[in-house]
């Protein structure tokens, strides 16, 4: 077997480069912040943060990375119960709310998609 490229292999290869760098160029960075409340007690809420990637025609081209905001130090957690370590709350009803809303919003469905383009969850 030879290691040298026919001149249809090193089109080929040349056309796959430019596909890839043409992809790379149209992905447009993008960021949404939103925040998820509890519907009968909206007082209760956490804020989340989804960023990707897009082309020029709104297409999403880069992976949907999701992630929560601690509530008191507003770093990057990963899950929605991340957000409350090193936090806890006096009050044993405010305590079920905060849980209600962890559990609802690990329930919610098509997470990925409404964090990108919602403000304001619900749940």
């Amino acid at each position: 077997m030879s290691a040298v490229l026919t001149p249809e292999k090193k089109e080929v290869e040349k056309k796959i480069e430019e596909e890839e760098e043409i992809e790379e160029e149209e992905c447009i960075p993008m960021e949404n912040e939103v925040v998820f409340f509890l519907k009968e007690a909206p007082e209760y809420r956490i804020s989340a943060v989804a960023e990707w990637g897009e082309n020029y025609q709104g297409d999403i081209t880069k992976e949907v990375d999701t992630y929560f905001l601690h509530i008191l130090t507003n770093q990057r957690c990963e899950t929605v119960r991340d957000c409350f370590t090193g936090w806890s709350e006096q009050d044993e009803n405010s305590t079920e709310m905060w849980k209600t809303l962890c559990l609802r919003i690990e329930e919610y469905e098509n997470i990925e998609q409404d964090m990108c383009y919602e403000k304001t969850i619900g749940v």
